[in-house]
């Protein structure tokens, strides 16, 4: 793009310059062509003044009477002239070849305009000669010389000279602002509708337009995928907005409720006419709403620490087989889920990654009880753990397609969740867990056919 618009300034730059030159030229060369054609003719005028002059050589004097010795006559002859000879008074003495009007006695002054102009007649060229007394006028006939009488003075050179320089100035202006015009219409054209598409940008009105022709297409181009994009996320974040303020208020709901059980029980309490047994029960109710509202702000605190990348892991070797084995153990020895059936299958009976214990169990688990709590009773969970991976797997309702697309997203709930008490971060929360490790996980499902999450665990680095 950059170059194209280069080549583009240095073209009208070029074509300014290059007509200029075309246009000086050919007034140069008019003036060249009118100067060698005066120079032409001044040349044969030389040649035949030279002659003139040296035709005194063929004029013999005898006794104070001049004549012209054969050679010259033969000269004459050749060039088509004739010849007077004058003595002292200008009276003809003699004449060769001379036409009948030709006068037989000249002043000083007729001398003069036989010399200046064409007296003779258009076509004869006359010049005058001397040899010591005697003077001579030689009559060139058809020598395409011709004479002209001009009269100037300094101050007329330097008024030509300007003249020419200014239409000369004015002439390269002229195609100078022709051509700049062009090229400044097309050049701020497209740049104007730029300035007007990113306007629109800033105003986040996001519309295509018509792309044009030429250099600046792909520019056009690359503004409408920038806006179709913009339109995109301006969509998500206006979708992600909607899921946050049902987010909050969900979480708000959730907090409200065991504050409302919290107070109540409390009130209770102070009234001091509960039995021992009630207000052990009331007690015990107020310590688990208390947990419940303490797990809540675990998730916010954590969710908002692994967005921003600030969770630390205490790292350390642990055999996965037997981490795995724990937590389905555990899971299995929770009243809720006694009754869970769950397989558990490993490869080998070590398997060693670095991991934070804390947050892995919380993450796999995440993962199991989702297994367990969105499904039938009857559901099927089997666990397998792998060299560098851990696959849970259901035959249970499975997810929609709609609610798979988002089911890492925080704040979101699928439709198939019964349950609303949770935070809605669970998920999110073990994905960003498992990706600090170094892993990633991926979820599979159909439909009353099941869900599969795949744990990939990063490959330990051999020393």
């Amino acid at each position: 793009m950059k170059w194209k618009l280069t080549a583009r300034f240095l073209l009208s730059v070029l074509s300014i310059v290059i007509i200029v030159i075309f246009l000086n030229t050919a007034i140069l060369i008019g003036l060249l062509s009118y100067q060698l054609t005066n120079d032409y003719n001044r040349g044969i005028a030389n040649t035949e003044e030279n002659f003139v002059r040296d035709f005194q050589k063929y004029i013999e004097i005898s006794n104070g009477t001049p004549s012209v010795n054969e050679e010259g006559l033969q000269r004459l002859h050749q060039r088509n002239a004739w010849i007077q000879l004058l003595d002292t008074n200008g009276q003809v003495v003699k004449t060769h070849f001379a036409p009948d009007k030709a006068p037989s006695h000249y002043a000083p002054i007729d001398l003069i305009q036989v010399y200046k102009y064409k007296e003779f007649d258009a076509d004869t060229t006359v010049y005058v000669g001397s040899k010591e007394s005697i003077s001579y006028l030689i009559g060139i006939e058809g020598s395409g010389i011709t004479r002209y009488v001009t009269h100037f003075s300094g101050s007329s050179v330097l008024q030509f000279i300007g003249k020419f320089g200014l239409f000369i100035v004015i002439a390269d202006l002229l195609v100078a602002t022709i051509v700049g015009w062009l090229f400044g219409r097309t050049l701020t054209k497209p740049l104007y509708a730029l300035i007007e598409r990113i306007r629109h940008l800033k105003n986040r009105e996001h519309v295509t337009s018509k792309v044009p022709g030429g250099v600046y297409k792909p520019v056009f181009e690359n503004l409408n995928e920038v806006s179709s994009e913009l339109a995109a996320h301006e969509q998500e974040r206006k979708r992600l907005e909607m899921m946050r303020e049902e987010w909050i208020s969900n979480v708000s709901h959730d907090m409200k409720t065991p504050l409302a059980s919290i107070r109540g029980y409390a009130e209770l309490l102070n009234d001091g006419k509960l039995t021992s047994y009630e207000t052990t029960e009331y007690v015990q109710i107020i310590e688990k709403q208390s947990l419940h509202m303490q797990d809540l702000l675990d998730d916010l605190n954590l969710t908002m620490r692994l967005r921003h990348q600030q969770l630390p892991l205490s790292l350390t070797e642990v055999n996965m087989v037997q981490f795995i084995r724990e937590i389905v153990i555990d899971t299995l020895n929770t009243p809720q889920y006694e009754q869970a059936n769950i397989e558990f299958n490993a490869t080998k009976d070590v398997i060693k990654h670095h991991i934070d214990e804390h947050f892995m169990r919380r993450a796999v688990m995440n993962f199991l009880h989702n297994a367990l709590l969105h499904n039938p009773s009857d559901v099927s969970v089997t666990i397998l753990v792998e060299d560098h991976s851990i696959t849970i797997s259901d035959n249970g309702n499975g997810i929609a397609a709609e609610d798979l697309e988002h089911i890492f997203e925080r704040y979101y709930r699928g439709t198939n969740t019964e349950q609303t008490h949770g935070t809605g971060l669970g998920t999110a929360i073990a994905r960003d867990i498992i990706e600090a490790h170094g892993g990633t996980v991926t979820i599979t499902s159909e439909e009353q056919q099941g869900t599969t999450v795949s744990i990939q665990l990063q490959e330990e680095k051999k020393e």
